[in-house]
Formats: C-alpha cells, sequence, structure tokens
C-alpha cells in the first residue's frame, strides 16, 4: 500500500448543451479539489446556486475516500463560451418584472433593479433547468481518482526521502558508537593522573591502592554519565519502526509524527551527555535530519 501526501490538486470538467427553454450559449460543469496538510480532515465546499442541493453527497463521498488534510472543493456551471454574456430569456424577464412590482407594492422606497442585476441573475439561468446530480457525483469522483494518485506520488517523493534520512542517521549512530569507549578510557587515564599527582603533594598520607581505588570509582561514574547505548538502541529501534512504516504504507502520518518526537528526544540525550567535540557534531548533525524529516512528516496522511 503507497504512502499518501496530505498535498494534491485535480480538476474535471464535463460540458452539457441547455434545453430548449434555457439560452442558446452551451455550458459547461466544471470542479476542482485541492488539498494541504492538516492535523484532521477539514473539508470545505464551494459550491455554485444550482448545486447547492448537493452538497451532503459531496460531502459523504469525499470523507469516504480522504482522512486527513485541509480540503477545498469548489463546483461551479459557467458557459463554454468566451466572452458570452447570458441573455435573459423572455420568461426570466418577465418574472423578474413582475416580482420587482410585487416587492415595490410593499416597500415603495426599493430600488429597481439594474442591467447588471438582471444579467447576473440570468446567468444563474443556464443550467438551472437541468439535473447536475449524476453528472457532478461522477465528476468529483473522477477528481477525487486523481487526487489520491497525486497524494500517491508526493507521498512516495516523501517516502524515499525519509529512508534516505534514515540511513543518514544510522550511518552517525554508527560513528557515534566506537566514541564511547575511547572516551570513557582517556578520562580514566585523567583520573589516574590527577590522584597520582595528589599523592604526591599528600607525601604517601594516603594509601596508593586507595588513590587508585578512588580514581577508578570516579571513573566507572563518567562513564556511566556519558554512557549513551541505551539512547543508540532506541534511536534504533525507532528508526526500524519508521522504515517498516514506510515500507508498509496507509495511515501512518500519525504514528510516524509520534516516532520523531521520540527520535528528536534521544538525540538531545545524546547532545546532553556529550563530552566530545565530535559527539557534539553527531548529535547536532542528527538534530538537523530529524528536524527536517519532522517537517516532511507533517504532510503525510
Amino acid at each position: 500500500m503507497p504512502v499518501y501526501s496530505m498535498t494534491g490538486y485535480a480538476s474535471a470538467q464535463q460540458g452539457a448543451a441547455t434545453g430548449p427553454d434555457s439560452p442558446s450559449a452551451p455550458v459547461r460543469l466544471g470542479l476542482e479539489i485541492r488539498s494541504v496538510n492538516g492535523r484532521f480532515l477539514d473539508f470545505s465546499l464551494r459550491l455554485s446556486e444550482e448545486l447547492r442541493t448537493h452538497e451532503p453527497a459531496l460531502r459523504e463521498l469525499v470523507q469516504s475516500r480522504l482522512k486527513r488534510g485541509k480540503v477545498e472543493l469548489r463546483a461551479f456551471v459557467e458557459s463554454t463560451v468566451a466572452g458570452n454574456v447570458a441573455e435573459p430569456s423572455p420568461r426570466l424577464l418577465q418574472r423578474l418584472n413582475t416580482l420587482q412590482d410585487s416587492v415595490k407594492s410593499w416597500l415603495p422606497e426599493a430600488r429597481g433593479l439594474s442591467v447588471a442585476d438582471i444579467l447576473k441573475l440570468s446567468s444563474g439561468e443556464q443550467g438551472a433547468g437541468q439535473d447536475w446530480g449524476p453528472a457532478l457525483q461522477a465528476l468529483a469522483t473522477q477528481a477525487l481518482d486523481a487526487l489520491v494518485q497525486a497524494r500517491a506520488r508526493e507521498g512516495a517523493r516523501l517516502a524515499t526521502m525519509l529512508l534516505g534520512h534514515i540511513a543518514q542517521l544510522r550511518q552517525l549512530a554508527t560513528q557515534a558508537g566506537p566514541m564511547l569507549p575511547l572516551l570513557v578510557e582517556q578520562q580514566r587515564q585523567r583520573f589516574l593522573e590527577r590522584w597520582q599527582e595528589a599523592m604526591a603533594l599528600t607525601d604517601g598520607a594516603t594509601p596508593p591502592q586507595a588513590a587508585q581505588e578512588r580514581a577508578l570509582t570516579e571513573a566507572t561514574a563518567y562513564a556511566i554519565r556519558i554512557d549513551v547505548a541505551e539512547e543508540l538502541t532506541r534511536l534504533a529501534s525507532h528508526l526500524d519502526e519508521i522504515e517498516r512504516l514506510l515500507k508498509k504504507g496507509g495511515e501512518v502520518g500519525k504514528r510516524l509524527d509520534f516516532l520523531i518526537q521520540e527520535l528528536h528526544r534521544e538525540a538531545n540525550t545524546l547532545g546532553s551527555k556529550s563530552a566530545a567535540l565530535d559527539l557534539t557534531r553527531i548529535s547536532v548533525d542528527m538534530k538537523v535530519l530529524i528536524e527536517q524529516m519532522r517537517e516532511q512528516v507533517q504532510n503525510l496522511e
């Protein structure tokens, strides 16, 4: 199953000839749908007046196909003739005149209809006598199929980038592992040297064996403080799980977001325990990669 991005765009159109009682210009049904990332499914509709009755069916269709993201769907009916101005039919003009007279009989101060008002009202007459339900449903299904495909392509690209970052993080963890025993041994030698210097200053007041044991105890405590083996193990485990989810596919965005937070926590702990410049650099490089992964995971469904 592919990994889906929440970002995508698709459109579809379908023409239809008007009926005998409608204006002479043909009209076209158009639909656009776009989506961006979001924590939940946030769906909004923008429909022209003659399509408003189909809003519940469109909502049900979209919610059955998409699970997360901020989604906007716009559907409209428009003339297919460039620069065309809809000509009001005599029946519409007669009806508007009757309605205007009725309104003015009750509201004498009401403003009369302008030519612009009439043309605007007549534009809604196009396609008004046609049942757009089946065509709108088919068009929405077509656009959703295209949107899902676009989201799958973007998801595949993001998954490839994430797998690349996982490989880099594994490489950094491999570099960090061998540093720890070396750092512990170096610090152990430093403790012994310091205690030997202290012994020379005390003129033998402290037994050599006790001084050496104290030095070894301090070195052991230091080794415990800087030991990041547990953090590296957990980091490797999280990377394995992220890789497994990416290969499994489906709705993995929320799970991946949680794992990215855990990765960041391990990298922070690694940095706080760092006792060498090289280990600090590795921690910083890890944080940069994890932040890039976090931004990419935010776009996955």
